[in-house]
């Protein structure tokens, strides 16, 4: 991986220098926009508004736009003179309990690898924060912009979460807020005997991308010149039911569907020695991914 930043946290009179790398990546499948009759790239030219000539990257400044219509053009060296402090640091500010942060504000994720001249304070305050079991909430600054975040322990590592400031949450405003919508207690007893039937331990492996998958495969026919899969049908949702009535018949089914994986994670009867063994079994090998045109 690469740094994508290299600074130091400030805690207390303690010193910290790290470096950033982006923890997380996206694996959407990338399309390009072409031309329908012969699959060349679409390109766009960069031109000025004002004068129509395009405009060279290297002569490309930002601007901001005035109510009254006027553009003011900031420069690099306008930015260098922000009366804010954008030292290569990650100032810790304060330490919260884990359950008074909403992730709402949580936004990117960064890995943090200590100097290793700084590898032992860094152990020092990654163990801190898993005894306490609390969040250290930190300031930095990167690419120019002051930001809030958190660092927490996971793992061997710390981990900061970029976060949003609180006026860039959108406040929810919607009428059924206002209703005084009443729960009916036998309503109530249902839906929690669902979510009691539908619990489990939370393991991100359980799950798959089926979109993706699917979309991959369509890729691949069309590449080969072969059939394209069709989308399964659909079942008819059937007769309107209460919510009562819906409820019950979704625990029926939520048990039922628990006790068939809880007999699919079974392990597998061993057999006699004179029996076939299955330890020679190999997975099918990968299909390769499509690429994208």
């Amino acid at each position: 991986m690469r740094s994508v930043w290299r600074g130091a946290i400030s805690f207390g009179l303690v010193t910290i220098g790290v470096r950033l790398y982006t923890a997380t990546e996206e694996h959407d499948v990338r399309f390009h926009q072409v031309h329908r009759e012969d699959g060349g790239r679409v390109r766009y030219k960069r031109v000025c508004q004002v004068c129509g000539e395009e405009v060279a990257y290297a002569d490309i400044s930002k601007g901001y736009e005035l109510d009254d219509g006027r553009v003011v053009v900031m420069e690099a060296e306008d930015f260098d003179k922000l009366p804010v402090n954008t030292d290569r640091a990650i100032e810790v500010l304060e330490f919260v309990p884990v359950e008074e942060v909403d992730p709402i504000y949580l936004q990117k994720s960064y890995y943090l690898e200590p100097d290793k001249a700084a590898t032992r304070p860094y152990v020092l305050l990654r163990t801190a924060l898993e005894r306490s079991g609390q969040l250290a909430v930190v300031k930095i600054a990167i690419r120019q912009r002051e930001t809030l975040a958190l660092l927490r322990a996971r793992d061997d590592l710390l981990v900061m979460h970029t976060m949003l400031w609180p006026d860039e949450v959108r406040k929810p405003e919607f009428e059924f807020l206002d209703a005084d919508v009443e729960v009916r207690p036998q309503e109530l007893k249902m839906a929690s005997s669902l979510v009691e039937s539908m619990a489990g331990s939370f393991d991100p492996g359980d799950f798959s991308d089926d979109y993706t998958v699917a979309l991959e495969k369509v890729i691949e026919a069309k590449a080969e010149g072969a059939e394209l899969p069709e989308r399964p049908e659909v079942e008819e949702a059937g007769e309107v039911i209460d919510l009562m009535t819906a409820l019950e018949r979704s625990v029926e089914q939520a048990k039922s569907a628990r006790g068939g994986r809880s007999a699919a994670r079974k392990p597998a009867a061993k057999k006699s020695a004179s029996g076939s063994s299955g330890s020679g079994a190999r997975k099918a090998p990968a299909k390769k991914k499509a690429k994208p045109a």
